[in-house]
Protein backbone atom coordinates (compact mmCIF):
# COMPACT_ATOMS: atom_id res chain seq x y z
CA UNK A 1 0.00 0.00 0.00
CA UNK A 2 1.73 3.44 -1.21
CA UNK A 3 2.42 5.90 1.80
CA UNK A 4 0.01 8.85 1.94
CA UNK A 5 1.19 12.37 0.73
CA UNK A 6 1.93 14.63 4.04
CA UNK A 7 0.59 18.00 4.79
CA UNK A 8 2.27 19.24 7.81
CA UNK A 9 0.54 22.12 9.46
CA UNK A 10 2.81 24.51 11.41
CA UNK A 11 2.33 26.05 15.01
CA UNK A 12 3.55 29.54 15.28
CA UNK A 13 5.75 28.64 17.60
CA UNK A 14 7.87 26.62 14.99
CA UNK A 15 8.37 29.78 12.77
CA UNK A 16 9.24 32.44 16.34
CA UNK A 17 11.85 29.43 16.94
CA UNK A 18 13.35 28.78 13.10
CA UNK A 19 12.00 31.22 10.14
CA UNK A 20 13.28 28.68 7.66
CA UNK A 21 10.93 25.69 9.07
CA UNK A 22 8.56 26.19 6.12
CA UNK A 23 11.64 25.44 3.98
CA UNK A 24 12.75 22.01 5.56
CA UNK A 25 10.06 19.59 5.14
CA UNK A 26 11.71 18.79 1.40
CA UNK A 27 8.36 17.43 -1.21
CA UNK A 28 5.70 17.70 1.28
CA UNK A 29 3.18 20.54 1.24
CA UNK A 30 3.21 23.07 4.54
CA UNK A 31 -0.09 24.43 5.68
CA UNK A 32 -1.11 27.84 7.60
CA UNK A 33 -3.90 28.79 9.32
CA UNK A 34 -4.95 32.34 9.52
CA UNK A 35 -4.60 32.00 13.68
CA UNK A 36 -1.05 31.65 12.86
CA UNK A 37 -0.67 34.74 10.63
CA UNK A 38 -2.51 36.62 13.06
CA UNK A 39 -0.39 35.91 15.57
CA UNK A 40 3.01 36.56 13.66
CA UNK A 41 1.64 39.94 13.01
CA UNK A 42 1.13 40.33 17.16
CA UNK A 43 4.77 39.25 17.25
CA UNK A 44 6.43 41.26 15.10
CA UNK A 45 7.83 44.56 16.94
CA UNK A 46 10.48 44.78 19.43
CA UNK A 47 14.23 44.34 19.06
CA UNK A 48 13.78 40.16 20.69
CA UNK A 49 14.90 37.60 18.75
CA UNK A 50 11.66 36.05 18.56
CA UNK A 51 10.22 39.11 16.99
CA UNK A 52 13.64 39.45 15.00
CA UNK A 53 12.32 35.62 13.37
CA UNK A 54 8.72 37.00 13.11
CA UNK A 55 9.99 39.55 10.73
CA UNK A 56 12.20 36.96 8.95
CA UNK A 57 9.57 34.88 8.40
CA UNK A 58 7.11 37.43 7.11
CA UNK A 59 9.85 38.49 4.92
CA UNK A 60 9.87 35.21 3.65
CA UNK A 61 6.40 34.32 2.76
CA UNK A 62 6.00 37.87 1.13
CA UNK A 63 8.78 36.76 -1.18
CA UNK A 64 7.09 33.80 -2.21
CA UNK A 65 3.93 35.75 -3.28
CA UNK A 66 3.22 37.05 -6.71
CA UNK A 67 0.55 39.11 -8.39
CA UNK A 68 -2.63 37.07 -9.59
CA UNK A 69 -1.52 33.93 -7.18
CA UNK A 70 -4.29 31.96 -6.54
CA UNK A 71 -3.44 31.14 -2.68
CA UNK A 72 -6.34 28.48 -2.49
CA UNK A 73 -4.10 26.75 -5.15
CA UNK A 74 -1.09 27.15 -3.10
CA UNK A 75 2.25 28.89 -3.79
CA UNK A 76 5.56 27.22 -4.64
CA UNK A 77 7.91 26.79 -1.25
CA UNK A 78 10.87 28.86 -3.67
CA UNK A 79 13.64 28.39 -1.54
CA UNK A 80 15.59 31.93 -0.68
CA UNK A 81 19.07 32.91 -1.77
CA UNK A 82 21.57 31.91 0.49
CA UNK A 83 19.85 29.35 2.68
CA UNK A 84 21.73 26.24 0.88
CA UNK A 85 19.02 23.83 1.51
CA UNK A 86 17.78 20.67 -0.21
CA UNK A 87 15.49 22.11 -2.86
CA UNK A 88 12.08 20.80 -2.57
CA UNK A 89 8.89 20.29 -4.27
CA UNK A 90 6.05 21.13 -1.81
CA UNK A 91 3.57 24.21 -1.80
CA UNK A 92 2.43 26.39 0.90
CA UNK A 93 -1.23 26.81 1.93
CA UNK A 94 -2.88 29.07 3.53
CA UNK A 95 -6.55 29.52 5.58
CA UNK A 96 -8.65 31.11 2.85
CA UNK A 97 -12.17 29.70 4.12
CA UNK A 98 -13.95 29.23 7.53
CA UNK A 99 -13.10 26.36 8.84
CA UNK A 100 -15.95 23.28 9.96
CA UNK A 101 -16.02 22.59 13.37
CA UNK A 102 -17.79 19.40 12.95
CA UNK A 103 -18.72 18.94 16.58
CA UNK A 104 -14.99 16.81 16.94
CA UNK A 105 -13.35 20.16 18.49
CA UNK A 106 -13.17 19.62 22.63
CA UNK A 107 -12.46 22.41 24.51
CA UNK A 108 -12.75 26.30 24.20
CA UNK A 109 -12.55 27.78 20.04
CA UNK A 110 -11.64 31.22 20.92
CA UNK A 111 -7.84 29.44 22.26
CA UNK A 112 -5.16 30.10 19.47
CA UNK A 113 -4.18 26.59 20.45
CA UNK A 114 -8.23 25.02 19.71
CA UNK A 115 -7.85 27.17 16.52
CA UNK A 116 -4.89 25.47 15.16
CA UNK A 117 -6.28 21.98 16.27
CA UNK A 118 -9.52 22.98 14.45
CA UNK A 119 -7.32 23.24 11.54
CA UNK A 120 -5.74 20.42 11.34
CA UNK A 121 -9.22 18.30 12.46
CA UNK A 122 -11.00 20.41 9.62
CA UNK A 123 -7.65 19.32 6.80
CA UNK A 124 -8.09 15.97 8.06
CA UNK A 125 -11.95 15.50 6.74
CA UNK A 126 -11.32 17.52 3.90
CA UNK A 127 -8.02 15.83 1.90
CA UNK A 128 -8.57 11.94 3.42
CA UNK A 129 -6.35 10.80 1.31
CA UNK A 130 -3.34 12.91 2.91
CA UNK A 131 -1.69 12.16 6.32
CA UNK A 132 -2.15 15.88 8.41
CA UNK A 133 0.82 16.36 10.72
CA UNK A 134 0.82 18.99 13.09
CA UNK A 135 3.95 20.18 14.18
CA UNK A 136 4.52 22.28 17.28
CA UNK A 137 6.51 23.37 20.15
CA UNK A 138 4.11 23.05 22.48
CA UNK A 139 3.85 19.49 24.15
CA UNK A 140 0.60 20.52 25.57
CA UNK A 141 -0.99 21.32 22.07
CA UNK A 142 0.91 17.97 21.04
CA UNK A 143 -0.84 15.81 23.85
CA UNK A 144 -4.47 17.59 22.64
CA UNK A 145 -3.75 16.77 19.16
CA UNK A 146 -3.06 13.12 19.78
CA UNK A 147 -6.24 13.13 22.05
CA UNK A 148 -8.29 14.21 18.83
CA UNK A 149 -6.44 11.45 16.50
CA UNK A 150 -4.15 14.09 15.08
CA UNK A 151 -0.87 13.06 14.36
CA UNK A 152 1.73 15.54 15.86
CA UNK A 153 5.36 15.84 16.43
CA UNK A 154 7.88 17.99 17.62
CA UNK A 155 10.34 19.98 15.22
CA UNK A 156 13.69 18.27 14.82
CA UNK A 157 15.25 20.16 12.21
CA UNK A 158 16.83 22.50 14.90
CA UNK A 159 18.64 19.96 16.96
CA UNK A 160 22.44 19.33 16.77
CA UNK A 161 21.93 15.75 18.02
CA UNK A 162 19.63 13.30 18.20
CA UNK A 163 20.76 12.15 21.85
CA UNK A 164 22.55 13.85 24.08
CA UNK A 165 24.85 10.89 24.76
CA UNK A 166 26.02 11.39 20.96
CA UNK A 167 27.42 14.76 22.10
CA UNK A 168 31.16 15.19 21.91
CA UNK A 169 33.40 15.26 25.37
CA UNK A 170 36.72 16.14 24.31
CA UNK A 171 38.22 13.40 25.68
CA UNK A 172 38.92 9.57 24.71
CA UNK A 173 40.14 7.40 27.60
CA UNK A 174 42.68 4.62 26.04
CA UNK A 175 44.19 1.24 26.85
CA UNK A 176 47.60 -0.14 26.88
CA UNK A 177 46.64 -1.54 23.31
CA UNK A 178 46.47 1.63 21.97
CA UNK A 179 50.04 1.26 21.25
CA UNK A 180 49.96 -1.59 19.81
CA UNK A 181 47.56 -1.13 17.18
CA UNK A 182 48.80 2.52 16.43
CA UNK A 183 52.82 1.91 15.62
CA UNK A 184 54.55 4.88 16.54
CA UNK A 185 56.48 5.94 13.72
CA UNK A 186 58.63 9.30 14.71
CA UNK A 187 58.82 11.19 17.79
CA UNK A 188 60.66 14.50 18.91
CA UNK A 189 60.71 17.47 20.50
CA UNK A 190 60.25 21.18 19.85
CA UNK A 191 60.36 24.40 22.07
CA UNK A 192 60.41 21.87 25.11
CA UNK A 193 57.67 20.02 24.11
CA UNK A 194 56.88 16.54 23.21
CA UNK A 195 55.26 15.36 20.08
CA UNK A 196 54.62 11.59 18.76
CA UNK A 197 53.39 10.58 15.11
CA UNK A 198 51.35 7.13 15.30
CA UNK A 199 49.96 5.27 12.83
CA UNK A 200 46.03 5.74 12.06
CA UNK A 201 43.90 3.28 11.39
CA UNK A 202 40.89 3.41 8.60
CA UNK A 203 37.77 3.57 10.93
CA UNK A 204 39.46 5.39 13.58
CA UNK A 205 37.82 8.76 14.69
CA UNK A 206 40.29 11.39 15.55
CA UNK A 207 39.53 15.86 16.25
CA UNK A 208 42.01 17.88 15.98
CA UNK A 209 42.70 19.06 19.70
CA UNK A 210 41.11 16.02 21.38
CA UNK A 211 42.43 15.64 24.74
CA UNK A 212 43.69 11.49 25.11
CA UNK A 213 43.91 9.77 28.41
CA UNK A 214 46.25 6.18 28.01
CA UNK A 215 46.06 4.36 31.27
CA UNK A 216 49.19 2.37 32.48
CA UNK A 217 51.94 3.27 34.81
CA UNK A 218 52.90 6.32 33.04
CA UNK A 219 49.52 7.90 32.70
CA UNK A 220 50.44 9.15 29.82
CA UNK A 221 47.97 12.80 28.73
CA UNK A 222 48.28 14.18 25.41
CA UNK A 223 46.75 16.34 22.65
CA UNK A 224 45.69 15.22 19.13
CA UNK A 225 47.54 18.07 17.25
CA UNK A 226 46.86 16.94 13.94
CA UNK A 227 44.85 14.57 11.46
CA UNK A 228 46.18 12.85 7.87
CA UNK A 229 44.55 10.33 6.47
CA UNK A 230 47.05 7.71 7.76
CA UNK A 231 48.29 9.25 10.59
CA UNK A 232 47.76 11.56 14.25
CA UNK A 233 50.48 13.70 15.71
CA UNK A 234 50.15 13.62 19.38
CA UNK A 235 51.82 16.28 21.88
CA UNK A 236 52.39 15.24 25.40
CA UNK A 237 50.07 17.31 27.59
CA UNK A 238 51.99 20.58 29.94
CA UNK A 239 50.96 19.20 33.57
CA UNK A 240 49.59 22.05 35.28
CA UNK A 241 49.02 20.07 38.59
CA UNK A 242 52.42 21.16 39.91
CA UNK A 243 53.27 24.16 42.16
CA UNK A 244 55.86 25.81 39.52
CA UNK A 245 53.23 25.65 36.30
CA UNK A 246 50.20 27.07 38.14
CA UNK A 247 48.30 29.24 36.52
CA UNK A 248 47.80 33.05 38.34
CA UNK A 249 47.77 30.72 41.23
CA UNK A 250 45.40 27.93 40.27
CA UNK A 251 46.50 24.28 39.82
CA UNK A 252 44.99 21.46 38.09
CA UNK A 253 42.93 19.01 40.51
CA UNK A 254 42.09 16.08 38.12
CA UNK A 255 42.96 15.29 34.40
CA UNK A 256 40.19 17.13 32.65
CA UNK A 257 41.21 20.56 34.57
CA UNK A 258 44.81 20.05 33.00
CA UNK A 259 42.95 19.40 29.67
CA UNK A 260 41.14 21.95 30.11
CA UNK A 261 44.23 24.64 31.39
CA UNK A 262 46.76 23.12 27.93
CA UNK A 263 43.58 24.31 25.78
CA UNK A 264 43.17 27.73 27.27
CA UNK A 265 46.69 28.37 27.39
CA UNK A 266 47.27 27.62 23.97
CA UNK A 267 47.52 31.17 21.63
CA UNK A 268 46.76 28.92 18.79
CA UNK A 269 42.71 27.77 19.99
CA UNK A 270 40.61 30.79 18.88
CA UNK A 271 37.64 28.98 20.10
CA UNK A 272 36.99 26.96 23.44
CA UNK A 273 33.99 25.33 24.66
CA UNK A 274 33.98 23.84 28.91
CA UNK A 275 31.36 21.59 29.55
CA UNK A 276 30.48 20.37 33.28
CA UNK A 277 28.25 20.71 36.42
CA UNK A 278 28.27 23.17 39.05
CA UNK A 279 31.46 23.18 40.94
CA UNK A 280 33.69 21.76 37.94
CA UNK A 281 35.99 24.83 37.97
CA UNK A 282 35.09 26.16 34.48
CA UNK A 283 34.77 29.96 35.52
CA UNK A 284 37.80 29.97 37.53
CA UNK A 285 39.91 28.30 35.04
CA UNK A 286 38.88 30.81 32.24
CA UNK A 287 39.49 33.65 34.40
CA UNK A 288 42.81 32.43 35.47
CA UNK A 289 43.98 31.60 32.59
CA UNK A 290 42.36 34.72 31.12
CA UNK A 291 44.55 36.96 33.37
CA UNK A 292 47.92 35.21 32.97
CA UNK A 293 47.36 35.61 29.35
CA UNK A 294 46.32 39.57 29.30
CA UNK A 295 48.58 40.61 32.14
CA UNK A 296 51.46 38.56 32.16
CA UNK A 297 51.99 37.26 28.61
CA UNK A 298 50.39 40.46 27.33
CA UNK A 299 48.88 38.25 24.35
CA UNK A 300 45.11 40.10 24.86
CA UNK A 301 43.84 43.30 25.98
CA UNK A 302 41.82 42.95 28.28
CA UNK A 303 39.33 40.69 29.55
CA UNK A 304 35.69 40.73 28.23
CA UNK A 305 32.91 38.76 30.50
CA UNK A 306 29.10 38.56 29.50
CA UNK A 307 26.36 36.06 29.61
CA UNK A 308 22.44 35.63 28.78
CA UNK A 309 20.66 37.58 31.49
CA UNK A 310 18.02 34.81 32.24
CA UNK A 311 16.71 34.98 35.67
CA UNK A 312 16.41 31.36 37.89
CA UNK A 313 13.24 32.73 39.78
CA UNK A 314 11.21 35.61 39.90
CA UNK A 315 11.95 38.33 37.99
CA UNK A 316 13.18 41.59 40.31
CA UNK A 317 12.70 44.63 37.53
CA UNK A 318 14.30 47.10 36.00
CA UNK A 319 18.35 47.75 37.38
CA UNK A 320 19.94 51.37 37.87
CA UNK A 321 22.93 52.10 36.58
CA UNK A 322 25.15 51.63 33.28
CA UNK A 323 25.60 48.42 31.40
CA UNK A 324 28.40 46.89 33.53
CA UNK A 325 26.22 48.17 36.74
CA UNK A 326 22.81 46.65 35.16
CA UNK A 327 25.14 43.45 34.75
CA UNK A 328 26.84 43.40 37.58
CA UNK A 329 24.06 41.12 39.61
CA UNK A 330 24.14 38.14 36.89
CA UNK A 331 28.15 38.40 37.05
CA UNK A 332 28.12 37.05 40.79
CA UNK A 333 30.56 34.27 39.48
CA UNK A 334 32.92 36.46 38.10
CA UNK A 335 33.10 38.30 41.70
CA UNK A 336 33.22 35.14 43.46
CA UNK A 337 35.98 33.48 41.00
CA UNK A 338 38.07 36.76 41.64
CA UNK A 339 38.20 36.69 45.22
CA UNK A 340 39.77 32.85 45.49
CA UNK A 341 42.55 34.69 42.40
CA UNK A 342 43.04 37.28 44.54
CA UNK A 343 43.07 35.96 48.00
CA UNK A 344 46.44 33.97 47.61
CA UNK A 345 48.44 37.87 47.16
CA UNK A 346 48.77 38.67 50.84
CA UNK A 347 52.65 39.45 50.19
CA UNK A 348 51.39 43.58 50.23
CA UNK A 349 48.37 42.86 52.50
CA UNK A 350 45.40 44.64 52.36
CA UNK A 351 46.86 47.93 50.58
CA UNK A 352 48.65 45.18 48.09
CA UNK A 353 44.83 43.31 47.56
CA UNK A 354 43.16 46.57 46.86
CA UNK A 355 45.64 47.23 44.72
CA UNK A 356 45.56 44.17 42.58
CA UNK A 357 41.47 44.51 42.59
CA UNK A 358 41.68 48.12 41.04
CA UNK A 359 44.01 46.51 38.34
CA UNK A 360 41.56 43.38 37.38
CA UNK A 361 38.70 46.10 37.13
CA UNK A 362 40.45 48.23 34.63
CA UNK A 363 41.01 44.86 32.77
CA UNK A 364 38.30 42.68 33.12
CA UNK A 365 34.68 44.37 31.65
CA UNK A 366 31.49 42.84 32.00
CA UNK A 367 29.48 43.27 28.06
CA UNK A 368 25.60 42.82 28.21
CA UNK A 369 24.71 39.94 25.27
CA UNK A 370 21.72 42.08 24.10
CA UNK A 371 24.18 45.01 22.43
CA UNK A 372 26.69 42.57 21.17
CA UNK A 373 25.26 42.98 17.52
CA UNK A 374 27.44 45.09 15.21
CA UNK A 375 30.83 44.93 17.50
CA UNK A 376 34.26 43.82 16.66
CA UNK A 377 36.26 42.60 19.29
CA UNK A 378 40.11 42.90 19.13
CA UNK A 379 42.80 40.88 20.89
CA UNK A 380 40.26 40.07 23.39
CA UNK A 381 39.75 37.49 25.70
CA UNK A 382 36.09 36.85 25.53
CA UNK A 383 34.38 34.50 28.20
CA UNK A 384 30.55 33.73 27.50
CA UNK A 385 29.13 32.65 31.11
CA UNK A 386 25.83 30.21 30.85
CA UNK A 387 26.02 29.65 27.21
CA UNK A 388 23.89 26.73 27.78
CA UNK A 389 20.73 29.25 27.45
CA UNK A 390 21.92 30.72 24.17
CA UNK A 391 19.96 30.10 21.11
CA UNK A 392 22.32 29.02 18.26
CA UNK A 393 21.48 32.23 16.79
CA UNK A 394 22.73 34.40 19.68
CA UNK A 395 26.02 31.83 19.43
CA UNK A 396 26.72 32.52 16.13
CA UNK A 397 26.00 36.24 16.59
CA UNK A 398 28.65 36.58 19.23
CA UNK A 399 31.37 34.38 17.97
CA UNK A 400 31.32 36.08 15.06
CA UNK A 401 32.13 39.77 16.76
CA UNK A 402 35.77 38.04 17.36
CA UNK A 403 38.08 40.13 15.41
CA UNK A 404 42.65 39.14 14.74
CA UNK A 405 43.83 38.16 18.21
CA UNK A 406 40.72 37.54 20.05
CA UNK A 407 39.94 33.93 21.61
CA UNK A 408 36.67 33.06 22.86
CA UNK A 409 35.86 30.84 25.53
CA UNK A 410 32.20 29.76 26.00
CA UNK A 411 31.33 27.89 29.42
CA UNK A 412 27.89 26.31 30.37
CA UNK A 413 26.05 23.28 31.67
CA UNK A 414 23.46 22.01 29.46
CA UNK A 415 21.51 19.99 32.18
CA UNK A 416 20.41 23.99 33.33
CA UNK A 417 18.55 25.49 30.62
CA UNK A 418 16.09 27.98 31.79
CA UNK A 419 15.25 30.10 28.03
CA UNK A 420 11.94 28.42 26.68
CA UNK A 421 11.43 26.11 23.84
CA UNK A 422 15.73 24.98 24.10
CA UNK A 423 16.81 21.55 24.85
CA UNK A 424 19.82 20.11 25.57
CA UNK A 425 19.98 18.72 21.98
CA UNK A 426 18.90 22.53 20.39
CA UNK A 427 21.14 25.05 22.73
CA UNK A 428 23.22 27.36 21.39
CA UNK A 429 26.60 25.74 22.92
CA UNK A 430 25.30 21.89 21.67
CA UNK A 431 25.68 23.23 18.19
CA UNK A 432 28.75 24.94 19.04
CA UNK A 433 30.28 22.13 20.24
CA UNK A 434 29.13 19.73 17.44
CA UNK A 435 30.08 21.91 14.74
CA UNK A 436 33.54 22.80 15.77
CA UNK A 437 34.89 19.84 16.66
CA UNK A 438 36.52 19.23 13.33
CA UNK A 439 38.38 22.72 13.41
CA UNK A 440 41.87 23.25 14.27
CA UNK A 441 41.64 26.09 16.06
CA UNK A 442 39.17 24.58 17.83
CA UNK A 443 38.82 22.74 21.52
CA UNK A 444 36.62 21.11 24.06
CA UNK A 445 36.79 19.42 27.32
CA UNK A 446 33.69 18.12 29.50
CA UNK A 447 34.86 18.49 33.19
CA UNK A 448 33.23 15.88 35.37
CA UNK A 449 34.50 15.90 38.82
CA UNK A 450 33.24 18.61 41.14
CA UNK A 451 35.80 20.87 43.05
CA UNK A 452 34.08 23.31 44.82
CA UNK A 453 33.43 20.95 48.20
CA UNK A 454 32.00 18.25 49.52
CA UNK A 455 28.49 19.46 50.12
CA UNK A 456 28.06 20.51 46.68
CA UNK A 457 29.45 17.35 45.12
CA UNK A 458 27.23 15.26 47.08
CA UNK A 459 24.18 17.61 46.20
CA UNK A 460 25.13 17.82 42.50
CA UNK A 461 24.76 13.88 42.97
CA UNK A 462 21.83 13.35 44.73
CA UNK A 463 19.32 16.10 44.53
Amino acid sequence: MAEKARLYLLDTNVLMHDPTAMFRFAEHDIFLPMIVLEELDRSKKGVSEVARNVRQASRFLGSMMRPGDKLENGVPLNEPEGLNLKAGTGRLYFQTEKLDNGGDLVGDRGLADNEILLAALSLSRKFPDKQVILVSKDINLRIKATIHGIVAEDYHNDRALDDLSLLYTGLRELDNSFWDAHATRDSWTEEGRTYYRMARQADDEWYPNQCLRLAGDNGLEALVRKVDNDSIVLEVAQDYRRTQSEVWGIQARNPEQNFALNLLMDPDIDFLTLLGTAGTGKTLLALAAGLAQTLDEKIYREILMTRATVSVGEDIGFLPGTEEEKMTPWMGALTDNLEVLTESDNDGGDWGRAATNDLLASRIKIRALNFMRGRTFLSRYLIIDEAQNLTPKQMKTLITRAGPGTKIVCLGNIEQIDTPYLTETTSGLTFAVDRFKHWRHAGHVTLRRGERSRLADFASETL
